[in-house]
């Protein structure tokens, strides 16, 4: 028995050198792939779908009708405010304001002639021709006439603005009812594919109802979850080898773009953006992956397995001494020896 046991004990004592290797540390992450700039897109108000204009899969462009609500109320109303604006159109109402001028000009001719005739039997009175009495009916004349084209002045100013004010209100009234109008009407924000539309004519919606899922046509975002230990080592630019469980045996390149700053409370995890160098030809939003976000790489190191370190510090030499050494890069297999070893030292593993 002792014999068969020191065999078995020599079979498994096994020896290392360090050798001079390419090594790179990596974080592993998971996630979804999303196209560029999907979003979901909602009602502004409450009612019936009245007309869905596309399907999934379309391409759509900026302002393009994905679905309406009905509005027939509002459509009215728009209407109405439009009718007000060519009512009361400015242009439109110059007959009143020539009135008003044609007023003014009377009054004013009025006024003079008054004036005149007052100013005549003054000077008659002044040379003792005349009585009293028509002196100052002339007067009153006069200044009833002045008084008249004074109010007509005014009149004609009040009338002006007020022709000015119902226009322009008019028109602010019609903008209002015309954007509330396009509140009806769900259009797409961007250039893209309607991925998803999750209505149909006579259900009912609100704002809080998303209704279709809009995104890049071609261009996508990797949306990964990084721990929040390992947060701190990445930064926007890192490379990425990606995984996908449509193509498993190919690893697609990708580089960190965007990294978000508010951490999620349940997960402990933190959003990381990277998009793709290497794309596939066939990718679809929210299909998963896995990711190795590379942090660090070096050449030509010198590595040792990772069984063969005690303590995370110190390694065993061939002749039983323990060092202590400095480590550098490491990975799920060897890890690099900055400092404390040679290339020809003889190591043992400490766990035998």
């Amino acid at each position: 028995m002792l014999a068969a046991l020191l065999a078995s004990c020599k079979e498994r004592a096994q020896t290392t050198k360090p050798t001079l290797e390419n090594i790179t540390e990596s974080i592993y992450a998971s996630g979804i792939v999303k196209s560029k700039g999907q979003y979901q897109a909602y009602a502004s108000i409450s009612g019936i779908v009245d007309r869905v204009y596309a399907s999934e899969g379309d391409s759509v462009k900026i302002g393009s009708p994905i679905l309406s609500v009905s509005n027939t109320m509002q459509r009215l109303s728009e209407e109405n405010a439009e009718l007000n604006v060519i009512y009361s159109d400015y242009k439109a109402n110059q007959g009143k304001l020539n009135e008003a001028k044609l007023i003014i000009a009377l009054a004013h001719s009025k006024m003079e002639n008054d004036s005149l005739l007052y100013v005549r039997q003054r000077n008659l009175w002044q040379q003792q021709i005349g009585a009293r009495v028509e002196l100052e009916q002339r007067e009153l004349a006069f200044q009833n006439a002045k008084a008249a084209y004074l109010s007509s002045l005014v009149k004609y100013n009040d009338l002006n603005r007020q022709l000015q004010f119902n226009a322009a209100q008019s028109k602010k009234t019609h903008a209002i009812s015309s954007t509330l109008a396009k509140d009806y009407m769900v259009r797409s924000e961007m250039d893209g594919v309607l991925y998803s539309i999750e209505k149909k004519a006579g259900e009912i919606v609100s704002p809080q109802t998303p209704l279709a899922i809009i995104g890049a046509a071609h261009a996508y975002i990797l949306e990964m979850q990084v721990d929040e230990y390992d947060i701190l080592k990445i930064h926007p630019g890192l490379p990425v080898f990606v995984s996908l469980d449509s193509y498993k045996d190919t690893i697609f390149k990708a580089r960190v773009t965007k990294i978000n700053p508010l951490m999620n409370e349940r997960s402990k995890t933190f959003l990381v953006e990277a998009e793709f160098i290497q794309q596939p030809l066939v990718v679809y939003p929210n299909i998963s992956f896995e990711a190795n976000i590379v942090v660090n790489s070096r050449e030509k190191a010198m590595l040792i397995p990772r069984n063969f370190m005690l303590n995370d510090s110190e390694v065993v030499k061939s002749n039983g001494d323990r060092v202590v050494v400095k480590t550098g890069i490491k990975d799920y297999r060897k890890i690099e020896i900055r400092a404390g070893l040679k290339q020809d030292d003889e190591l043992l593993d400490p766990e035998l």
